[in-house]
């Protein structure tokens, strides 16, 4: 496993060009084809992309604050607290200092923070894999089916670079880094805490060979992973009176929750009822089959335990949650380090054999995020 404790100079700006160029390209291509595909349906693709699903919710709690809730005829309550705070805290900043309004602050940060994430991932698969591995994995990472999320006023770009850069943070050595990222990536999304339990186990993992300085900052790293999840939720109990599990009865209200996957189950299961449905059922069977291939490949090559802990957790919480089972490739969008094992396999091969698998993965995200948006959507 990489040692933990030796510091590495995080890959400037130039070394990380041609992954960032790449990446920009793939998403400036997803944005054009999305423009495009809107217009000749009569919407608009920048709507798409910052008012309307989650983006809506994001912007009412940053113009807003916290309190707004919608209530379904069948009871249902969908609350906002639902909503972690930082990416609306950074839109309500944007709009502070500069003339943009609130969608288009989130746009900002998505698009700012989509490049970040790209820089982090490319700055954990050369740390790990090397160079040429770490330009595959930015891009394998860009032409995503569900890659058009990268791009729009939603928390997965915001939450994938800080989990990415804490993941590097660890796998360096710099624990205050680490712990400090954690904790904001803990007030993004709930899967914050799979950052949390990287840097844990990474901090278990290399206790106690080293005593003094590098043991403290070990300890508070840790100690400061977990206070942004932890913080927000413990303030949500008690915001709504409900103590420290208020949160959960939140996400109750939105019929999500964590059953150990059988909700989802059950739900690819009714797809084999009838047909065509039985095709969307396969596909389904496939993806997953898929997600936990990359999963074991990742440990069978023995990738560092910080990434294997984080992407196990991130999988797991995205496969098991109770409900929106249209939404979980985007859950897994963050799992960068399952696209490790693709990008070593990519790395290897000539310049027109990955120009090729680049290119036509670029190709076919563009179109399937610009029917995707134009059609049902992330919800």
């Amino acid at each position: 496993m990489t040692d933990l404790e030796t510091r590495v100079a995080p890959p400037g700006l130039r070394g990380a060009a041609p992954a960032l160029l790449g990446y920009a390209a793939v998403r400036a291509l997803g944005l054009l084809v999305l423009a495009v595909w809107s217009t000749a349906r009569d919407k608009s693709a920048y709507t798409l992309l910052t008012a309307r699903w989650d983006s809506l919710w994001y912007t009412r709690v940053a113009e807003l604050g916290y309190g707004y809730e919608v209530r379904l005829p069948n009871g249902d309550v969908h609350s906002n607290l639902a909503f972690f705070p930082l990416l609306p805290w950074l839109e309500r900043l944007l709009h502070a200092v500069t003339p943009l309004s609130y969608a288009d602050a989130g746009f900002v940060v998505s698009l700012l923070a989509s490049l970040a994430a790209a820089w982090g991932i490319f700055a954990v698969a050369d740390h790990v894999y090397g160079r040429r591995a770490g330009v595959c994995a930015v891009l394998l990472w860009a032409v995503l089916p569900v890659g058009i999320v990268q791009s729009m006023a939603y928390s997965e770009s915001l939450f994938t670079a800080l989990a990415a850069w804490s993941l590097y943070a660890v796998l360096t050595g710099r624990w205050l880094t680490a712990g400090t990222l954690a904790l904001l990536a803990g007030l993004t999304r709930p899967v914050g805490l799979a950052v949390v339990a990287a840097v844990w186990a990474a901090g278990i993992a290399s206790f106690p060979p080293h005593h003094g300085a590098p043991a403290r900052r070990r300890a508070v790293g840790m100690v400061l992973a977990p206070l942004g999840a932890a913080g927000y939720v413990l303030w949500v109990g008690h915001h709504t009176g409900r103590g420290p599990l208020g949160y959960l009865d939140v996400q109750a209200g939105w019929r999500n929750g964590f059953d150990g996957g059988y909700a989802f189950a059950r739900f690819v299961a009714e797809k084999f009822t009838s047909f065509p449905s039985a095709l969307a059922g396969l596909g389904l069977v496939a993806g997953v089959a898929l997600v936990i291939w990359l999963y074991v490949v990742c440990v069978q090559q023995r990738q560092p335990l910080p990434l294997l802990v984080y992407a196990g957790v991130v999988t797991a919480l995205a496969l098991c949650a109770s409900s929106y089972f249209g939404s979980k490739p985007r859950l897994l969008l963050p799992a960068f380090p399952l696209l490790l094992p693709l990008a070593v396999a990519l790395a290897r091969l000539r310049t027109t054999g990955f120009a090729l698998v680049v290119g036509g993965g670029a190709v076919a995200s563009a179109v399937y995020g610009a029917v995707w948006l134009n059609g049902s959507g992330p919800p």
